[in-house]
């Protein structure tokens, strides 16, 4: 197998043991630290892993997912080129046939989800990572094999596989045939590399899987870097800014180019922090949308993994700040007395809100900032579950 370089920030970065897919978001040392004390029959640690093994089950009569199946067709012709129509688009009142579609932000138009090709590529995502676990944990083949079967299914086989760009995601009709912001769609694709760390040592993850996903998150590297759309998502300020940079930086990583993962962290994500935060950490972009507190954990969730990605180059976004105090630290430390039940926010989300999100950036970001006092916030929270294979 091709030995995949991934940085040289940390020993299990430099460490390729066999050139076998390494560690990008996750902490190796972390995972093997949890998997000891499953082994040794510890309570907690037997408990979740028993959880995520009965996912995994389920996850083997999943798919394998495709977007080829879709109703609709793209512009051009081509159903293996993604689709998806802006969520917060709905038909304008005034018009006879409600075109062009107008704006209600955090409100999502049923229309969008008769666009399955997002749903697939999450049902993907979410099992290869389940099969991944459990594979970790067992050593049972066959969820690498099933593993193994979805990602060819949804990346590689000519019959089935996604074309890797995003040139007609967030569609609004009578206006744009795709926008910069459907690459949001994908940021959870960073999943990918680490659930093959997971299977590493599995038989299932060959040379020909792995430098095949190599070659396709590379080419959708380039496409997010020089393409009209993606280029456009890269400078957007807010939250998509953030998870662009994080894709990039990951799929870099992924594929070898570390120098590309140093010069995103160093000159793009480093400038956001003046953009996106005040120096008491308060998000004012975010903020100002009509799903606040959504956005704003969402948006820092995007920090804490680009923190991560940071340790592998030697980039250190834990404790990065301008003079005034504005940084990564700020930005959690936000988060506390709303986690402790101390403040509430000045505007209700227009939508269902959860405190997931936040909970797991809290969780890793505590690791870094003792001052958060993470087990303070977690005792109000008894149902959480903290796992080293989730951010």
């Amino acid at each position: 197998m091709a030995v995949l370089v991934v940085g040289l920030g940390t020993v299990e970065a430099r460490a390729q043991q066999g050139g076998r897919p390494a560690f990008i978001l996750l902490d190796g040392a972390q995972m093997a630290a949890y998997k000891a004390a499953y082994q040794k029959g510890s309570p907690a640690e037997t408990k979740q892993v028993q959880a995520a093994v009965a996912d995994a089950q389920k996850a083997l009569t999943h798919g394998p997912y495709t977007i080829v199946d879709k109703t609709q067709t793209p512009p051009t012709g081509n159903k293996h080129d993604y689709m998806s129509q802006a969520p917060y688009s709905w038909p304008d009142p005034t018009k006879p046939d409600g075109k062009p579609y107008i704006n209600r932000d955090g409100l999502r138009n049923p229309e969008a989800a008769a666009f399955t090709d997002e749903d697939h590529m999450l049902d993907m995502t979410s099992d290869v990572k389940k099969l991944a676990v459990a594979y970790y944990f067992t050593g049972e083949e066959k969820y690498a094999v099933q593993a193994a079967r979805q990602l060819r299914g949804f990346f590689l086989d000519p019959a089935t596989r996604m074309n890797p760009n995003l040139n007609f995601a967030q569609a609004i009709p009578g206006l744009y045939t795709g926008r910069c912001y459907g690459m949001i769609e994908t940021r959870n694709l960073v999943e990918i590399p680490d659930a093959l760390a997971l299977m590493s040592a599995s038989k299932s993850i060959d040379t020909k899987l792995v430098s095949g996903l190599q070659d396709w998150f590379r080419q959708f590297t380039a496409w997010a870097q020089t393409s009209p759309l993606g280029s456009a998502e890269g400078k957007v300020e807010n939250n998509h800014g953030t998870f662009w940079d994080s894709e990039v930086v990951d799929f870099a990583l992924f594929t070898g180019d570390e120098a590309l993962a140093r010069k995103v962290l160093e000159t793009q994500t480093k400038a956001r922090i003046a953009t996106q935060l005040q120096p008491d950490g308060a998000q004012p972009l975010e903020l100002a949308r009509t799903r606040p507190w959504n956005y704003v954990t969402m948006n820092m969730l995007g920090w804490v993994r680009l923190a991560r990605l940071g340790e592998k180059v030697n980039v250190d976004l834990w404790n990065y700040a301008l003079p005034d105090g504005r940084g990564l630290h700020a930005g959690v430390a936000w988060l506390k007395p709303y986690l402790l039940k101390e403040k509430q926010m000045e505007r209700a989300d227009v939508a269902p809100i959860s405190n997931h999100t936040a909970l797991l950036l809290y969780d890793k970001a505590g690791q870094h900032y003792p001052d958060l006092a993470a087990d303070k916030v977690f005792a109000l929270y008894p149902d959480n579950v903290r796992r080293p294979w989730t951010l």
